[in-house]
């Protein structure tokens, strides 16, 4: 009798996205509508606490962040000491404010005003998840 043996087979991991966002409606507004779309899903509520979460992990394929937060530093600052220190992650900002007229995105990044329409958040996501 010939043994069949059956392999292992496991999903792929999920892409992960760290949302950073002070507000906590915005937060777990934005962290569900990640999860719900199939990414993984970290948070922070600063540009501090998303910096050590970088730190910690080398997974973190995309990072979604409000620009007006408490802290060393908002989420302009943020974006780009993510580009200069984890080149690969990819970033998309969002802010109620607009962007300042003297700020540009980060190579590759995008920006959506809010509200944003969650379908074209999502849509950039999964582009930038590959």
């Amino acid at each position: 009798m010939k043994r069949i043996q059956m392999g292992t087979h496991r999903a792929p991991p999920r892409p992960v996205v760290l949302v950073v966002e002070d507000d906590a409606f915005q937060l777990m507004t934005a962290v569900d509508m990640a999860a719900d779309a199939g990414f993984e899903v970290l948070e922070a509520h600063n540009a501090d606490e998303a910096i050590a979460i970088l730190e910690s992990r080398s997974d973190i394929r995309i990072i979604f962040t409000d620009v007006e937060m408490p802290g060393s530093m908002d989420g302009l600052k943020l974006a780009a000491a993510v580009r200069d220190r984890w080149p690969p992650v990819e970033i998309i900002v969002t802010s109620g404010k607009g962007l300042p007229d003297d700020w540009t995105m980060p190579e590759r990044g995008a920006f959506f005003p809010k509200p944003y329409d969650s379908h074209r958040v999502l849509a950039k996501m999964r582009e930038f998840a590959g």
